[in-house]
Protein backbone atom coordinates (compact mmCIF):
# COMPACT_ATOMS: atom_id res chain seq x y z
CA UNK A 1 0.00 0.00 0.00
CA UNK A 2 1.30 3.13 -0.68
CA UNK A 3 1.51 6.34 1.36
CA UNK A 4 -1.71 8.80 -0.71
CA UNK A 5 -3.77 5.31 -0.46
CA UNK A 6 -3.12 4.86 3.29
CA UNK A 7 -3.83 8.68 4.70
CA UNK A 8 -7.30 8.41 2.63
CA UNK A 9 -7.40 5.16 4.38
CA UNK A 10 -6.68 6.98 7.41
CA UNK A 11 -9.22 9.79 6.73
CA UNK A 12 -11.77 7.37 5.69
CA UNK A 13 -11.39 5.40 9.16
CA UNK A 14 -11.51 9.21 11.12
CA UNK A 15 -14.79 10.08 9.61
CA UNK A 16 -16.44 6.88 10.32
CA UNK A 17 -15.09 7.23 14.25
CA UNK A 18 -18.08 8.90 16.04
CA UNK A 19 -15.95 10.19 18.99
CA UNK A 20 -13.98 11.87 16.55
CA UNK A 21 -14.40 15.72 14.87
CA UNK A 22 -11.67 14.65 12.43
CA UNK A 23 -12.36 18.34 10.41
CA UNK A 24 -9.37 20.26 12.48
CA UNK A 25 -7.38 17.11 12.05
CA UNK A 26 -4.45 16.88 9.59
CA UNK A 27 -2.71 13.91 8.41
CA UNK A 28 0.51 13.38 6.69
CA UNK A 29 2.11 9.81 5.68
CA UNK A 30 5.84 9.52 5.16
CA UNK A 31 6.71 5.03 4.53
CA UNK A 32 4.26 4.34 6.79
CA UNK A 33 4.74 6.81 9.56
CA UNK A 34 1.68 9.04 10.39
CA UNK A 35 1.96 12.72 11.54
CA UNK A 36 -1.29 13.76 13.07
CA UNK A 37 -1.65 17.80 13.64
CA UNK A 38 -4.25 20.17 14.63
CA UNK A 39 -6.18 20.58 17.13
CA UNK A 40 -8.93 18.62 19.06
CA UNK A 41 -11.87 19.71 21.70
CA UNK A 42 -10.76 17.27 24.63
CA UNK A 43 -7.99 15.42 25.71
CA UNK A 44 -10.25 12.13 25.31
CA UNK A 45 -10.39 13.35 21.36
CA UNK A 46 -6.62 13.21 20.79
CA UNK A 47 -6.40 9.93 22.63
CA UNK A 48 -9.18 8.61 20.56
CA UNK A 49 -7.18 9.39 16.95
CA UNK A 50 -4.23 8.36 18.26
CA UNK A 51 -6.32 4.90 19.33
CA UNK A 52 -8.22 5.03 15.31
CA UNK A 53 -5.02 5.91 13.70
CA UNK A 54 -3.23 3.17 15.06
CA UNK A 55 -5.71 0.27 14.13
CA UNK A 56 -5.21 1.10 10.48
CA UNK A 57 -2.90 -1.60 8.30
CA UNK A 58 -0.25 -0.46 6.88
CA UNK A 59 0.26 2.06 9.74
CA UNK A 60 4.08 1.64 10.97
CA UNK A 61 4.09 4.51 13.64
CA UNK A 62 2.56 7.93 14.59
CA UNK A 63 3.59 11.14 15.44
CA UNK A 64 0.76 13.01 17.41
CA UNK A 65 1.86 16.99 17.67
CA UNK A 66 -2.41 17.04 18.15
CA UNK A 67 -3.26 20.40 20.35
CA UNK A 68 -5.87 20.51 23.18
CA UNK A 69 -7.67 23.31 23.03
CA UNK A 70 -10.17 23.70 25.17
CA UNK A 71 -13.63 25.59 24.00
CA UNK A 72 -15.78 28.07 25.95
CA UNK A 73 -16.03 31.39 28.04
CA UNK A 74 -13.18 30.62 30.06
CA UNK A 75 -11.09 27.27 30.59
CA UNK A 76 -11.97 25.34 33.88
CA UNK A 77 -9.93 26.49 36.70
CA UNK A 78 -7.26 24.09 38.15
CA UNK A 79 -8.41 23.83 41.79
CA UNK A 80 -12.18 22.52 39.99
CA UNK A 81 -10.02 20.04 38.40
CA UNK A 82 -8.64 19.10 41.17
CA UNK A 83 -11.43 18.33 43.14
CA UNK A 84 -13.46 16.58 40.42
CA UNK A 85 -10.29 14.27 39.62
CA UNK A 86 -9.43 13.29 43.00
CA UNK A 87 -13.86 11.99 43.68
CA UNK A 88 -13.56 10.57 40.20
CA UNK A 89 -10.31 8.18 41.88
CA UNK A 90 -11.93 8.11 44.96
CA UNK A 91 -15.33 6.49 43.41
CA UNK A 92 -13.51 4.13 41.35
CA UNK A 93 -13.14 0.59 43.14
CA UNK A 94 -10.46 -0.46 40.91
CA UNK A 95 -8.25 2.23 42.22
CA UNK A 96 -6.66 2.16 45.96
CA UNK A 97 -8.25 4.50 48.83
CA UNK A 98 -5.50 7.44 48.95
CA UNK A 99 -3.03 5.52 47.06
CA UNK A 100 -2.81 8.25 44.04
CA UNK A 101 -2.64 11.76 44.61
CA UNK A 102 -3.65 14.39 41.93
CA UNK A 103 -1.68 17.63 40.88
CA UNK A 104 -3.20 19.89 38.29
CA UNK A 105 -1.35 22.68 36.38
CA UNK A 106 -2.63 24.55 33.53
CA UNK A 107 -5.11 21.82 32.78
CA UNK A 108 -2.07 19.27 32.58
CA UNK A 109 -2.53 16.63 35.71
CA UNK A 110 -0.10 14.77 36.78
CA UNK A 111 -0.73 11.32 38.99
CA UNK A 112 1.42 9.54 41.44
CA UNK A 113 1.37 7.29 44.35
CA UNK A 114 2.13 3.64 44.23
CA UNK A 115 -0.53 0.38 43.03
CA UNK A 116 0.09 -3.43 42.84
CA UNK A 117 -1.29 -3.57 39.24
CA UNK A 118 -1.21 -2.49 36.26
CA UNK A 119 -4.54 -2.25 36.03
CA UNK A 120 -4.73 -0.10 38.59
CA UNK A 121 -2.58 2.20 36.99
CA UNK A 122 -4.59 2.10 34.07
CA UNK A 123 -7.51 2.70 35.94
CA UNK A 124 -6.34 5.72 37.77
CA UNK A 125 -5.87 6.94 34.30
CA UNK A 126 -9.29 6.58 32.72
CA UNK A 127 -10.75 7.87 35.44
CA UNK A 128 -9.37 11.70 35.41
CA UNK A 129 -8.63 11.61 31.48
CA UNK A 130 -11.90 12.87 30.07
CA UNK A 131 -12.61 15.69 32.64
CA UNK A 132 -13.51 19.14 31.04
CA UNK A 133 -10.36 21.50 30.90
CA UNK A 134 -8.15 18.45 30.65
CA UNK A 135 -5.71 19.31 28.35
CA UNK A 136 -3.27 16.46 29.34
CA UNK A 137 -2.33 13.82 31.91
CA UNK A 138 0.95 12.44 33.10
CA UNK A 139 0.12 9.06 34.66
CA UNK A 140 3.73 8.92 37.46
CA UNK A 141 1.70 6.02 38.94
CA UNK A 142 4.55 3.32 40.41
CA UNK A 143 4.02 -0.47 40.52
CA UNK A 144 5.18 -2.48 44.17
CA UNK A 145 6.25 -5.57 42.12
CA UNK A 146 4.97 -8.22 44.39
CA UNK A 147 6.12 -11.27 42.23
CA UNK A 148 9.24 -12.90 40.88
CA UNK A 149 10.32 -12.08 37.27
CA UNK A 150 9.91 -16.22 36.20
CA UNK A 151 6.46 -15.57 37.56
CA UNK A 152 6.29 -12.40 35.57
CA UNK A 153 7.62 -14.54 31.92
CA UNK A 154 5.06 -16.82 32.91
CA UNK A 155 2.31 -14.93 33.13
CA UNK A 156 3.24 -13.06 30.01
CA UNK A 157 3.54 -15.78 27.80
CA UNK A 158 -0.07 -17.47 29.20
CA UNK A 159 -1.35 -13.84 27.85
CA UNK A 160 0.36 -14.22 24.48
CA UNK A 161 -0.94 -18.06 24.43
CA UNK A 162 -4.66 -16.53 25.05
CA UNK A 163 -4.70 -14.21 22.44
CA UNK A 164 -5.59 -15.09 19.07
CA UNK A 165 -4.53 -11.70 17.54
CA UNK A 166 -0.84 -12.69 18.71
CA UNK A 167 1.77 -15.47 17.12
CA UNK A 168 3.23 -16.01 20.25
CA UNK A 169 6.16 -18.51 18.91
CA UNK A 170 7.79 -15.39 17.19
CA UNK A 171 7.96 -12.86 20.27
CA UNK A 172 10.65 -13.57 22.76
CA UNK A 173 10.37 -12.04 26.54
CA UNK A 174 13.18 -11.32 28.75
CA UNK A 175 12.22 -10.06 32.12
CA UNK A 176 14.68 -7.67 34.28
CA UNK A 177 13.69 -7.30 37.68
CA UNK A 178 10.68 -4.69 37.25
CA UNK A 179 11.66 -4.09 33.39
CA UNK A 180 9.77 -6.56 30.27
CA UNK A 181 11.74 -6.57 27.07
CA UNK A 182 10.27 -8.19 23.88
CA UNK A 183 12.30 -8.58 21.24
CA UNK A 184 11.11 -10.71 17.62
CA UNK A 185 8.67 -9.92 14.12
CA UNK A 186 5.05 -9.53 14.36
CA UNK A 187 2.90 -8.64 11.15
CA UNK A 188 0.51 -5.95 12.11
CA UNK A 189 0.45 -2.39 14.21
CA UNK A 190 -2.17 -3.94 15.71
CA UNK A 191 -0.06 -7.28 16.55
CA UNK A 192 2.58 -5.04 18.23
CA UNK A 193 0.02 -3.36 20.35
CA UNK A 194 -1.64 -6.33 21.49
CA UNK A 195 1.56 -8.16 22.67
CA UNK A 196 1.93 -4.72 24.80
CA UNK A 197 -1.04 -4.93 26.23
CA UNK A 198 -0.76 -8.84 26.93
CA UNK A 199 2.90 -7.84 28.94
CA UNK A 200 1.58 -4.91 30.75
CA UNK A 201 -1.17 -6.94 32.15
CA UNK A 202 1.43 -8.75 34.43
CA UNK A 203 2.13 -7.07 37.96
CA UNK A 204 4.76 -5.13 39.39
CA UNK A 205 6.03 -3.96 35.56
CA UNK A 206 7.23 -0.43 35.44
CA UNK A 207 9.10 -0.70 32.05
CA UNK A 208 8.12 -2.32 29.06
CA UNK A 209 10.82 -2.12 26.12
CA UNK A 210 9.35 -2.99 23.24
CA UNK A 211 11.56 -3.71 20.59
CA UNK A 212 9.16 -5.75 18.27
CA UNK A 213 9.66 -4.99 14.31
CA UNK A 214 6.70 -4.69 12.26
CA UNK A 215 6.69 -6.08 8.64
Amino acid sequence: MNDIQLRQNILDEMEFEPSIDAADIGVAVDSGIVTLTGHVRTYAEKEAAERVVSRVKGVRGIAADIEVRIFGPKETDDDYIARRAVKMLDWNVSVPKDSVQVRVLKGWITLRGEVEWQYQKNAAYDAVRDLAGVVGVSNLVELKPHITAVDVKKRIEDAFQRDAALEADAIRIDVQGRKVILSGKVKTWSERQAAERAAWSAPGISTLDDRLTVG
